[in-house]
């Protein structure tokens, strides 16, 4: 008798609606959360641990409720050695800002002492380009087509302030079998081609773009601080999460159970590029154990570890953040 998870109902909507977040590791928590929440302006959405290792820190970064496309997530680990970007990774996260907005961000970023690339154009955008402390590496998009509103602590103007994810770039030793994947089974559709990069999207919007980078001689990336850990995209609920589960299953990938992430449910599996892939449902999102005008101030840990609050607390380095010093 088959398995009552094998009769799912097969929806009607796309399975795959874009990037849910992207997951970095990263090496001292405090200027982390200046980075991210003090020069990039993204509010920390929410301060949890990492529930595979509860002594680590888990940051969510994002727009005002952390919606889905706008949330770029670490683990710091204190005293992690610097990784290296390589083939076999997401080496570069691109966030979207205004199209009138780049001069804006270029002057602020060496302010803080952040070195910045010169002006780049990709597939008629133009970009800038530079990396965290730990040498993570960031993109700003210049877009006019994107509508959502960014956050800011009050130190960025609003209309300069970042929209949320424009896309992530995979380098890759070839591309034919992660192209087979985007495409046959992640609703992906192949948009251009500029040399060896290879753009791939599904409406055409900000916060879904995948590009794959082709580097047949590239070194293999080494993931420690600075590195990313996976990509994750979006699922609309559980049911195309199980679907899509299915899917994958049956095209041979070695995919995780679902596990609860409190704020989403997760599978995994690597593509075969070698990038850790998730799938994340879209609800219930990040207002479940806060209100909304409090997230991400105090430290939230799921229930099965609630019990051991003063030794997870104790272990962790504590971390403040004062807006005001990033004026």
């Amino acid at each position: 008798m088959l398995e009552a998870s094998f009769f799912i109902v097969p929806s009607m909507q796309p399975l795959i609606l874009g990037i849910h977040h992207i997951t970095a590791i990263s090496g001292d928590p405090q200027q982390n959360v200046n980075f991210y929440a003090g020069i990039l302006g993204l509010r920390l959405v929410k301060k949890t641990i990492n529930f595979d290792a509860p002594d680590v820190y888990h940051f969510y970064f994002g727009d005002a409720l952390g919606r889905p496309g706008t949330v770029f997530t670490t683990f710091p680990f204190v005293g992690a050695m610097r990784g290296r970007k390589g083939v076999g990774e997401l080496t570069y996260t691109a966030f979207s800002v205004g199209i009138e907005s780049l001069e804006y961000w270029e002057s602020r970023l060496k302010r803080f002492g952040i070195p910045v690339s010169d002006r780049l154009t990709r597939f008629g955008h133009s970009l800038i380009r530079f990396e965290d402390q730990d040498g993570m590496g960031i993109e700003l998009i210049a877009n006019g087509e994107d509508d959502r509103e960014g956050w800011t602590y009050g130190a960025i103007p609003i209309e300069h302030s970042i929209k949320g994810f424009f896309g992530a770039t995979l380098a890759l030793r070839s591309k034919e079998l992660t192209e087979r994947l985007l495409l046959e089974s992640m609703n992906y559709r192949l948009h251009g081609q500029e040399g060896n990069r290879f753009r791939y999207g599904l409406d055409g919007k900000p916060g879904e773009w995948v590009d794959i980078l082709v580097d047949p001689n590239g070194q293999r990336g080494v993931q420690s601080a600075g590195t990313v850990h996976h990509l994750a995209f979006r699922t609309a609920t559980t049911d195309t999460q199980l679907e899509m589960q299915q899917c994958l299953i049956k095209q041979g990938y070695g995919v995780t159970e679902v596990r609860d992430r409190n704020y989403f449910m997760s599978i995994y599996f690597r593509e075969p590029g070698g990038v850790l892939f998730e799938i994340a449902t879209d609800v219930p999102g990040f207002a479940i154990d806060e209100d909304e005008a409090q997230l991400g101030e105090a430290l939230k840990l799921p229930d099965w570890v609630e019990g051991k609050r003063k030794q997870i607390e104790a272990a962790l380095k504590p971390v403040t953040f004062t807006p005001e010093n990033y004026v």
